[in-house]
């Protein structure tokens, strides 16, 4: 099995592993450590998202910090000028985990301002009078922008699970030494429990999880999908998807897991297979591979439940 190695959306990830340094396991260990590759949902039955159903990448550090033995701050909410003063103040102890703010008004980005850039997360570095100088993981090494427009995207308005904005992590302390490999071992229960694909946190009416969210995107790719769609599953939603399980497939035969790397690998090439026959608008080769990959979530949780008994 060859693994991929390359660029993705893995923001957050990224951003984690800038903060805990050396100590930090590898971007792609980080990534299955949030859950994310653990299931689908359609959120309201329309957005299509290669995650658990009521995942989100918030609660993602939340589990990857915890299970690394990681400590940190987390700070959110109050007005731009208090949160400008907290990041101020953190960022003289030391790099901030900021996020998610808004992608589409990181105004030091080639297109925006848009109104459809999705949530993002990014390290601060040191607010120097009215400028921030940040690592943007999406590519931009030491990235500048003046505090107030940087404010103005951290508010993240346009970011559906944002409960308060100015949400940012600081003072990572770790506690305890655990290696990549006891970090993954102790994550799969909780995998377990997204597979399981059960909405147990609230998400907007017409939300549906794991083979019938991947069987209702099906239905609706028969019919074809308008070009917003198009973009969003072309742009973000099948690379990032087909990348996690790519990653869950090594991270599962690191675990000496082989039928259960197998189902992730299996599922990360029908994700990755759906990018051609979508950009081409050959939508009944899209959804007969949705249909294909309907089933595979239970087939994962299965394996996984077999595979550590």
């Amino acid at each position: 099995m060859t693994y991929y190695i390359g660029s993705g959306p893995y923001c957050y990830a990224n951003s984690l592993a800038m903060v805990l340094g050396e100590a930090a396991p590898p971007p792609a260990v980080i990534e299955v450590l949030t859950g994310s590759p653990f299931g689908f949902e359609l959120i309201g039955g329309t957005l299509p998202l290669f995650n658990p159903c009521g995942w989100n990448p918030d609660l993602g550090l939340d589990a990857a910090t915890a299970l690394l033995s990681v400590r940190c701050a987390r700070t959110a909410g109050g007005t731009a000028e208090e949160a400008e003063e907290r990041l101020r103040e953190a960022s003289t102890q030391g790099p901030v985990l900021v996020g998610p703010v808004d992608m589409g008004l990181l105004l030091h980005q080639p297109g925006t301002p848009t109104t459809n850039g999705g949530d993002h997360y990014v390290i601060v570095l040191e607010v120097e009078g009215s400028t921030v100088v940040f690592h943007d993981p999406h590519g931009h090494p030491y990235a500048t922008l003046p505090v107030t427009d940087f404010l103005t995207a951290w508010e993240a308005q346009a970011v559906g699970y944002v409960d308060a904005p100015y949400a940012m992590r600081a003072g990572f302390i770790r506690e305890q030494k655990i290696t990549p490999g006891e970090a993954l071992r102790r994550s799969l229960p909780n995998a377990e429990r997204w597979l399981a694909g059960h909405c147990d946190r609230p998400v907007p009416p017409g939300t549906l999880g794991g083979t019938a969210g991947v069987e209702a995107l099906a239905a609706q790719a028969d019919g074809g999908f308008d070009v917003d769609m198009r973009g969003f599953l072309a742009h973000f939603a099948i690379r990032v998807g087909a990348r996690r399980l790519a990653d869950a497939a090594h991270c599962l035969n690191s675990l000496m897991l082989p039928e259960a790397a197998a189902v992730a690998s299996g599922q990360a090439r029908l994700v990755g297979g759906l990018q051609h026959p979508l950009v081409r608008g050959d939508d009944q080769a899209l959804a007969d591979g949705l249909r294909r990959l309907a089933p595979t979530y239970e087939h994962l949780r299965t394996a996984l439940t077999q595979g550590v008994a």
